[in-house]
């Protein structure tokens, strides 16, 4: 008697949660060898919605040089540097939001947001906007730290 076959071990894990074939740590998202599931990262998460408000945030003060533009004395001028500086440092803050400095980096850029009302009453308008928005954010985090600690 012949043994049949056996099949070549899949490349790739199996897709219904099975044990890694090479024997290493099941990557699907199985029990973990003390026999807790893998959860996902609620703090990946809630830099990844940061990172996405601030680089919103950069397009519609950027887009808010259309309106500098029209009435606010030209791009050129003092009010279109300030309103693309803040929406190219609101762009760059937007990849900062993993370090311990990138929220309060963020709620900084807000800050100068809304101060500039005066020079370009359009960016005190959106900062109110804005902050509105990142009082929410805020509160957010607030929150998730307070679930993750009663756990």
């Amino acid at each position: 008697m012949t043994a049949a076959p056996q099949p070549d071990p899949p490349d790739r894990p199996d897709p219904t949660g099975g044990p890694d074939p090479t024997g290493g740590p099941d990557p699907t998202g199985g029990p973990d060898p003390a026999g807790r599931p893998d959860l996902p990262d609620p703090w990946k998460g809630l830099r990844g919605i940061l990172a996405g408000t601030l680089a919103m945030e950069a397009i519609v003060v950027g887009l808010a040089l259309l309106v500098v533009a029209k009435r606010g004395g030209g791009v050129s001028s003092a009010a279109g540097w300030i309103v693309g500086l803040l929406a190219l440092a609101m762009l760059l803050a937007a990849f900062t939001q993993r370090r311990l400095w990138g929220l309060p980096l963020a709620l900084g850029l807000q800050a100068v947001m809304i101060a500039c009302w005066p020079l370009v009453p359009t960016l005190g308008i959106l900062g109110l906007i804005f902050g509105a928005v990142w009082g929410y954010l805020v509160w957010l985090r607030r929150d998730l730290s307070r679930r993750i600690a009663n756990r």
